[in-house]
C-alpha cells in the first residue's frame, strides 16, 4: 500500500497514520502520543523536552532514518550541535538524502560544524544512479496507476492490480488484456496467484479522499478470490470497518496473509474459510507486504514506519531487525524472501530504491545490503515486485509520485507507461557490511 503519497513530511506521516481506524492498536496510540509529544515541545519552545520526545521516537521507530532526522532537528534547537551532526552522519550513513540540510533554516547551525562537509559527500554519494536491471516489458496504458503484480507458471502470465481503472491486467508475451474488474468498483492493490489450486487472491480498497470510491464506502476493503482459469470472483471476505486491505502473502499450504497498512493489523485467511483472523498483538502501525520465513512459523513484516519486523505465528511476539544505524529499513512496500536475502521495493526512503539485504545464517540480522536500482530515469514510483526462477520483476514508474491525496495526477505532470523491471538475483554481490 503507498502510503509515501501523504509523506512530504515526517509529520504529515505521523498524522495521517495516527488517524487510522484501528485506534485500539497500542503501535497506533504509541506512534500518536510520541508524535503529539515532539509536536508540543516544539511548540513551546522546550528544547531539552523535545530532544527526550525525539529520542523516544526513534527508539519507537527503531532508529529509521526519519526518526534520526527528526531527532537531529531536535538537537540543533537545543545547541547540542555536536551531537546533531552524529545524527546527520547517521542519516547519511543508511544510504539517504535530503535538501533540509541545504533549504532548512533550522538546519543552518550546522553547515560550518565539523564533518558536515564529509556529510554532504556522502549524501551526495547515496544520489548516484545505480541500475542491475533491464525492462521486462512496458504497460501500455499511462492511466492505469499499477500497484502490485504476480505470475503465474503455468499459463506464463503475469497480473498486475489497477488503482485508478479498478481492475486485473494480464499480460502474456506483451499482450495485455483485462482478466478481472473488482466486485464493488473500488481500486485493487494487492495480487498473488496460487497455480497449485487455481486461484487468484487479491484485494481492493475504497481508500480515504480517494475519488474512485464513493464517499460512503472510504475505509471498507475486502479480500477477494478468483478462479484463475475465467477470472470469475468466487469469494469476497469484507475487512473491518477502516481497514486498508493492501498487501498480501501466499502461504504454501494455501492461506494468505494480509496486512492493512492504514489500520495496523495483519490477517490470516484460511484456505476454505470466509473469515479474517488477527494475527498480530498490535505492534504495527502501517504493515506492508508481508513474506514468508522459510520456518513456516515466523512472517517477516515491514512497517513502512518501524522497519522489518518477524511476527512469531504461534505467539504474536514481534522481533525487530536493527537497523544498526545504518540499514534503511522503513519505507519499504514490496518485500520478498529468497534464499536468504530479503528482496525490498522501498518508495518512502529518499532516495527511493529496490535494494537485497542478505540476512546472517539465523535470519535475525542484516549482514549486507546491495542496491539493485535507484536514482535512474527508468525507477520513478517503484512498488511491488514477484520473484519468478532467478529472476525479480518489478513495477518501476508506476506513477504515484505524481498523484495527489485524491488520486487524481497533479496539474502540469503528464504520466507515462509504467514499466516492469527485472534483474537476475544470482547475480547479487556481497554489498555494505
Amino acid at each position: 500500500m503507498p502510503w509515501h503519497i501523504y509523506k512530504p513530511a515526517l509529520t504529515l506521516l505521523l498524522l495521517v497514520t495516527a488517524s487510522a481506524g484501528n485506534q485500539g492498536a497500542s503501535a497506533v496510540q504509541r506512534f500518536q502520543t510520541l508524535q503529539e509529544s515532539v509536536r508540543r515541545s516544539r511548540a513551546s519552545k522546550d528544547w531539552r523536552s523535545n530532544v527526550a520526545s525525539a529520542r523516544e521516537l526513534k527508539e519507537f521507530m527503531n532508529g529509521s532514518p526519519d526518526s534520526v532526522l527528526e531527532l537531529a532537528r531536535a538537537e540543533i534547537h537545543a545547541g547540542e550541535l555536536a551531537d546533531a551532526v552524529r545524527s546527520v552522519q547517521e542519516f547519511v550513513g543508511m544510504g539517504q538524502s535530503t535538501d533540509l540540510f541545504a533549504k532548512s533554516v533550522e538546519f543552518a547551525p550546522l553547515r560550518n560544524q565539523a564533518g558536515f562537509a564529509e556529510v554532504r559527500r556522502t549524501m551526495q554519494a547515496n544520489l548516484t544512479p545505480i541500475s542491475l536491471a533491464a525492462t521486462a516489458f512496458l504497460l501500455s496504458d499511462s492511466q492505469l496507476l499499477p500497484e502490485d503484480l504476480d505470475y503465474d507458471p503455468h499459463t506464463k502470465q503475469f497480473l498486475v492490480t489497477s488503482v485508478r481503472e479498478k481492475k486485473i491486467l494480464s499480460t502474456v508475451n506483451g499482450v495485455i488484456q483485462d482478466f478481472a474488474k473488482a466486485p464493488d468498483d473500488w481500486p485493487m492493490f494487492a495480487i498473488k496467484v496460487d497455480a497449485n489450486r487455481g486461484l487468484v487472491w487479491a484485494t481492493e480498497v475504497a481508500m480515504r479522499g480517494f475519488v474512485f470510491a464513493p464517499q460512503s464506502d472510504w475505509g471498507r476493503s475486502a479480500v477477494l478470490c478468483y478462479d484463475l482459469r475465467n477470472g470469475k470472483l468466487l469469494r469476497r471476505i469484507e475487512g473491518p470497518h477502516g481497514s486498508a486491505l493492501g498487501d498480501m502473502a501466499l502461504v504454501e499450504n494455501g492461506e494468505v496473509i494480509v496486512s492493512d497498512g492504514e489500520g495496523g493489523g495483519v490477517y490470516r485467511v484460511l484456505p476454505k474459510s470466509d473469515i479474517l483472523q488477527r494475527l498480530d498483538n498490535g505492534d504495527f502501525v502501517s504493515p506492508q507486504t508481508p513474506t514468508m520465513h522459510p520456518d513456516g512459523n515466523h512472517v517477516f513484516v515491514p512497517d513502512y514506519v518501524r522497519g522489518i519486523g518477524i511476527l512469531e505465528l504461534a505467539t504474536r511476539k514481534v522481533q525487530w531487525l536493527s537497523m544498526e544505524r545504518r540499514y534503511a529499513l522503513s519505507g519499504i512496500d514490496g518485500l520478498y524472501f529468497d534464499r536468504g536475502s530479503l528482496i525490498a521495493v522501498q518508495n518512502g526512503t529518499s532516495p527511493e530504491r529496490v535494494v537485497a539485504f542478505t540476512l546472517n545464517p539465523p535470519l535475525t540480522t542484516i549482514a549486507s545490503e546491495r542496491i539493485i536500482e535507484r536514482s535512474t530515469p527508468t525507477l520513478g514510483d517503484p512498488t511491488h515486485g514477484v520473484i519468478v526462477d532467478d529472476d525479480f520483476y518489478y513495477i518501476a514508474n508506476s506513477g504515484w509520485d505524481i498523484v495527489d491525496g485524491n488520486g487524481n495526477f497533479k496539474p502540469g505532470t503528464t504520466p507515462s507507461k509504467p514499466k516492469v523491471m527485472h534483474v537476475m538475483l544470482s547475480r547479487r554481490r556481497q554489498g555494505k557490511d
